[in-house]
Parts: structure tokens; sequence; C-alpha cells
């Protein structure tokens, strides 16, 4: 049975730093692509990050270009978000996701991947 937990989030002021993790069992993270998403009240489920299978292709959305990194540890079988110059509109509750289908190209669509985790609570504050 796949199961991704999430942990690391919190309460952090504005311009600080926290890393989330996401510990996988059930699957080994580096043989799948591998994203965090993020959902923010009243907002849309976005992809804030992914990295290929291999790790050689990394994505991140504008807004947190810069800021965010997206790193594996595969001796670990976990991966983690590196948060840093956190803004309040980084507020939201944030996912680790798998895509275990395979594809070619990188996912950075909710309906792209297939395993979830429950999700974190990232809150910044001003």
């Amino acid at each position: 049975q796949v199961q991704l937990v999430e942990s690391g989030g919190g309460l952090v002021q504005a311009g600080g730093s926290l890393r989330l993790s996401c510990a996988a069992s059930g699957l080994t993270l580096s043989t799948y692509d591998m994203g965090w998403f993020r959902q923010a009240p009243g907002k849309e489920r976005e992809c804030v990050a992914a990295i290929s299978r291999g790790g050689a292709r990394t994505y991140y959305t504008d807004s947190v270009k810069g800021r965010f990194t997206i790193s594996r540890d595969n001796a670990k079988n976990t991966q983690y978000l590196q948060m840093n110059s956190l803004k309040p509109e980084d507020t939201a509750v944030y996912y680790c996701a798998a895509d275990t289908r395979g594809r070619l190209r990188l996912g950075i669509s909710v309906y792209e991947y297939d395993y979830w985790g429950q999700g974190t609570q990232v809150t910044v504050s001003t």
C-alpha cells in the first residue's frame, strides 16, 4: 500500500524558512516523478515544484523560483521542499504527490499525479 506522509509545516514569519518532508512507503520515490502542490483557501491546487524520476528535470512555478528547492534523499526514500524567503502568499496546505504512470513529460497538473499525501499546513505571518 502506497503512503506519502508530509511533515515540517508550521507557522513562520515572512522572510523565514521551512523545510517540508515527504516520507514514502510502498513505492520507491527515485523511480517516479514527484511533485509538491499547494492549495490556499478558495483557490485551486497548484504545482509549486516537481522533479523527474531520474532527478535531471525540475519544475518550479514562477512565484517560487529562486526561493524553493525540491530534492530527494533516495536512501531515506524521502523528498523535500526547502522554502526560503517565505511570503504571506505562500500560506497554504502543501501536498506531496507521486506520478507512477511513467509519463514522458514531467507533470504539473493535479490530474497527472495518482498518489497524494494528507497535506501539511504552512502559514506565513506578516
